[in-house]
């Protein structure tokens, strides 16, 4: 079976996915990838474009993998599909999105300000900072208290993350704009939505079918933004069937 390449999101590192239920593409071997600066990656030099977090993922991937990406790995996903479509055999983005910054024609997205604040107080103080991003992920999810545990878990099981990859990837989620290529991308793609979540609002959905009509966008009904730890069974069932059709096709 096609192996199915697994990235976090920011902060966080490979670790997180040991809580992914393993009826969720149970068939597809797990090549989970920490993100450039990252878990066990934290030691390497940190690029600074997200073309080359791409490379770098691309670099550590199977030849030709399934990429699920979580929220920030969500966008290198996408950036990967981009660079070397050959290499990304479908997508699935589990609350991320082409372009994570509200702009006039793109308000399902965070306010600015937000990222602007996270960034600011990451000089001051990263520990106490990626841990207040942790809580707001999980603001007013069905499941918030064990989910919160279980992200505050996976991080304390691996390296810190470099500082320097901290900074960039708040960048990246400030700056990049992957919307120009979606059309492009001829690869199936589930966009995997939470219906509470308050960093990637679920009426993105919508507007993510704009830009990629071939792609598919599915809410998980009470979820924030990590559905795969407070909605394991709705997760599985969405993603089972999208790989499903996409074998049938």
């Amino acid at each position: 079976m096609t192996p199915l390449v697994l990235l976090p999101g920011w902060g966080m590192s490979a670790a997180v996915w040991r809580t992914l239920p393993p009826t969720i593409a149970a068939h597809h071997p797990r090549h989970p990838l920490d993100l450039p600066g990252h878990g066990h990656a934290a030691a390497q030099p940190v690029p600074a474009t997200l073309a080359d977090w791409a490379i770098d993922c691309l670099s550590r991937a199977p030849e030709r993998a399934i990429w699920l990406g979580w929220s920030l790995g969500g966008l290198v996903a996408q950036q990967a599909a981009v660079q070397a479509p050959e290499r990304v055999a479908a997508l699935i983005l589990v609350t991320s999105s082409a372009c994570f910054v509200q702009q006039p024609d793109w308000p399902a997205a965070i306010p600015v300000h937000i990222l602007e604040r996270f960034h600011a107080a990451l000089v001051a103080d990263p520990a106490v900072t990626l841990d207040q991003f942790l809580a707001l992920q999980v603001l007013n999810s069905n499941a918030a208290r064990d989910t919160l545990r279980h992200l505050r878990s996976a991080l304390a099981d691996s390296p810190a993350p470099a500082a320097a990859a901290l900074a960039t990837g708040l960048n990246l989620l400030r700056n990049s704009d992957l919307r120009p290529h979606l059309r492009q991308l001829r690869q199936p793609t589930l966009w995997l939505l939470g219906e509470r979540d308050t960093l990637v609002p679920a009426r993105v959905a919508a507007d993510l079918a704009h830009w990629m009509p071939a792609s598919h966008q599915r809410v998980i009904a009470g979820s924030g933004h990590a559905p795969w730890l407070s909605h394991p069974d709705e997760t599985a069932a969405v993603t089972n069937d999208f790989l499903q059709a996409m074998t049938e096709s």
